[in-house]
């Protein structure tokens, strides 16, 4: 037996974002292949953030050299840690 799944069609307009999303709840949008286009799609990645708990003695510290030295709180905590790291593990910084 070979039944074709019936399939209903897309509305023109939907009544809001709610009946948008309550359509392709219960609806594949692989039985709809015409209703998509390819699209090119350019994007710049961003860098990566780590989070890193420090004391608050230690914030407050680096908050007050950063504001001394005016910049950014995570550039001037970025080039401290890395005046630590031994020679060969050291590299230059990202362009974020």
């Amino acid at each position: 037996m070979n039944k074709k799944k019936q399939i209903d069609p897309i509305p023109e307009e939907f009544a809001s974002y709610e009946a948008a999303a309550e359509f392709w709840d219960t609806h594949d949008t692989t039985d709809y292949p015409d209703a998509f286009r390819t699209v090119k799609v350019q994007s710049e990645l961003r860098a990566r953030h780590y989070e890193v708990e420090l004391e608050a003695d230690v914030v407050k510290a680096l908050r007050a050299q950063a504001r001394q030295s005016g910049v950014k709180l995570s550039q001037l905590a970025s080039q401290l840690l890395r005046q630590q790291l031994p020679p060969q593990l050291k590299t230059s910084p990202s362009k974020a």
